[in-house]
């Protein structure tokens, strides 16, 4: 819970190794991914519809102006009447202004059906976001879970914007000029016909060489996104330490690898276009020699005119195809975004049990039973742990770290799931409570306080969202933070910075203090709040802890341990085991683990 972030941070069950690995990936299921997409934007199937409505007239005029081309060549340039051309050249005129009136609004409904899918993929996935258990954001990087919320969402929303236009346009496009082109000429149209299968199978090659890349570029990305998020939040360790230039070299080489992902992606989808040129272009010149040779020998009935035309569907047959076949390292980036943000979609929710029941509030009767848990199956964080805790009594942990303190919290507060053994509180196990209504009714002071970029008042009133001003203000003085508070530029409604950087860690806890006390809980957790607070500070802040504890089942994760001398109860941890419990004198005099810490802190000064 109160894990003080620092530089190269080692998260619990994460695989750090992958951040220079070269792990070949590929995507899962695309064809599950594209339906779920798909399934966003068949929520608007009005516009869907008005969308190929209009790409159908587009298509129909372009058809309809290109054989008025071809009819004008033969019929009026030929012959030479002004009068025939100009009255072609006012209907050509009105067909085109239809066309690029059509276009126009296609790309602006399909525009707003992007932006909004992307939206609403977007709510989905941080509405997931919020429903994820404790655990998942202890072993993934919040830069790759804000990498997933922007990049993979906007390459979804471009691409969608890009391509289902063109794939509408293109598959009415090639059909409606294949018929074109079966009616002017059926000979031309076989000819035009026999390259098609190549384009296919080239595209079809470069796409499962590409895919992989594709993949590996967003992973890279969101690793690349992780790490610069992580690097900042610990810049001032990196000073510190001196660590500048190792941090340069780590950064390169994650960029180094996601640059050339993107480099071998696209590189290799880059093929497509000039490759279906060039195959494209060999038609044309196939169609132009052998529509010329029918021409001149005045077999087929083809003239000038009609050659031009069919060349022009020609192109117009071949340009949407290898538009929607230049659409596929576009869309397989697309793809690779969208498993990443489906991924998180799907995680497992926290949630409640069947019977689990929402209680209003509780007395603060805790109890452990033989409870075992562990985060990895390989090491056991707690052993067979039993405590109990009265309502209204001080209970503090003590132990090394790693002893499994915070653990402790995290099983209290319903984070995680015990492996064996019972939780009660109040003598309900904690789960057939709801873990918001348990949760409402635990208050909790950190070592590292999080403040929003939001006033004094707003922060404080965090712990309670319905709380008046005045009773913000109460808490406040309660916490002994007044004070200081209306010594700000702004009094309560004073903007803070970035997670408060414009106050002392002191003040910070004053506010954090406050928060809980306005939450009204009738159970406290203290994990480490005093530990890195200066002795004059600290005097300030226990006053106001006392305050709050008051009438309160408090816990206290200590780590000097002269602040837990009047704790009603002291539990000492080694390895996950409760090896002590008694009254500070007591365990003192018992001359034990405690004793012995406790003495060797007054030795150093810091009890």
């Amino acid at each position: 819970m109160a894990s003080q972030k620092e530089f190269s941070i080692q998260r619990p069950g994460v695989d750090h190794s992958s951040r220079f690995n070269r792990k070949k990936e590929k995507l899962k299921d695309p064809i599950g991914t594209t339906w779920r997409i798909l399934r966003y934007l068949g929520s608007k199937k009005w516009a869907l519809a008005i969308i190929f409505t209009l790409s159908f007239i587009v298509t129909i005029t372009s058809i309809v102006g290109t054989r008025i081309n071809g009819y004008a060549i033969d019929k009026y340039i030929q012959n030479k009447n002004l009068t025939g051309l100009a009255y072609i050249c006012l209907v050509l005129s009105i067909i085109y202004l239809v066309n690029i009136a059509a276009t126009f609004f296609q790309n602006r409904l399909m525009v707003y059906i992007s932006q909004l899918t992307s939206s609403n993929i977007r709510k989905d996935l941080f509405v997931s976001i919020q429903s994820l258990p404790l655990k998942y954001f202890d072993t993934h990087s919040s830069g790759d879970i804000m990498s997933r919320l922007t990049n993979d969402v906007d390459n979804i929303s471009m691409t969608l914007s890009q391509s289902v236009t063109q794939f509408f346009s293109g598959v009415i496009n090639i059909v409606g000029m294949l018929i074109a082109m079966l009616i002017l000429s059926p000979s031309l149209t076989v000819v035009t016909l026999i390259t098609t299968p190549l384009m296919l199978i080239i595209t079809k090659v470069l796409v499962a060489k590409t895919q992989p890349f594709f993949v590996k570029q967003q992973r890279e990305l969101g690793n690349l996104n992780g790490y610069i998020e992580e690097i900042i939040s610990a810049q001032k360790t990196v000073i510190l330490f001196s660590e500048e230039e190792r941090v340069k070299e780590q950064f390169a080489e994650i960029n180094k690898r996601l640059t050339n992902s993107a480099i071998f992606a696209q590189g290799f989808s880059g093929f497509m276009g000039p490759v279906n040129n060039f195959i494209n272009n060999l038609s044309y010149l196939i169609v132009a020699v052998f529509g010329g040779y029918l021409a001149i020998s005045g077999k087929g009935g083809l003239t000038v005119g009609i050659i031009l035309t069919f060349i022009i569907y020609m192109r117009s047959f071949t340009r949407p195809i290898n538009e929607i076949l230049n659409l596929f390292n576009t869309i397989q980036s697309a793809l690779a975004g969208g498993e990443r943000v489906f991924d998180i979609i799907d995680e497992d929710k926290e949630k409640d049990a069947l019977n689990a029941e929402d209680i209003k509030s509780l007395e603060g009767n805790v109890k452990f039973e033989k409870v075992n848990f562990s985060y990895t199956k390989d090491k056991k964080i707690l052993e067979n742990l039993s405590l109990e805790a009265e309502k209204g009594s001080l209970v503090a942990v003590v132990g090394p770290t790693g002893s499994g303190k915070t653990t402790i919290i995290n099983l209290l507060t319903n984070f995680y799931d015990i492996d064996s053994g019972s939780i009660f509180i109040d003598n309900k196990d904690i789960n057939t409570i709801k873990k918001e209504s348990l949760r409402r009714n635990v208050s909790m002071v950190l070592q590292d306080t999080f403040l929003f970029s939001e006033t004094v008042m707003e922060n404080i009133r965090y712990g309670n969202i319905t709380a008046s001003d005045e009773e913000v203000i109460e808490a406040a003085k309660l916490a002994n933070a007044h004070n200081f508070i209306m010594q700000l530029p702004n009094g309560y409604n004073t903007v803070l910075s970035d997670n408060g950087n414009d106050l002392s860690h002191g003040q910070r806890q004053l506010l954090a203090i406050a928060r809980a006390s306005l939450a009204k809980s009738s159970i406290l957790i203290l994990d480490e709040a005093t530990s890195s607070i200066d002795t004059r500070t600290e005097m300030e802040i226990q006053t106001a802890l006392l305050n709050l504890m008051k009438g309160k089942t408090t816990f206290v994760i200590a780590h000097r341990l002269s602040t837990i001398k009047n704790a009603n109860k002291i539990i000492v941890l080694m390895d996950g085991k409760i090896v002590e419990t008694g009254t500070h004198n007591g365990l003192i005099e018992k001359g034990g683990f405690y004793a012995d810490l406790y003495n060797s802190q007054f030795r150093t000064g810091l009890a």
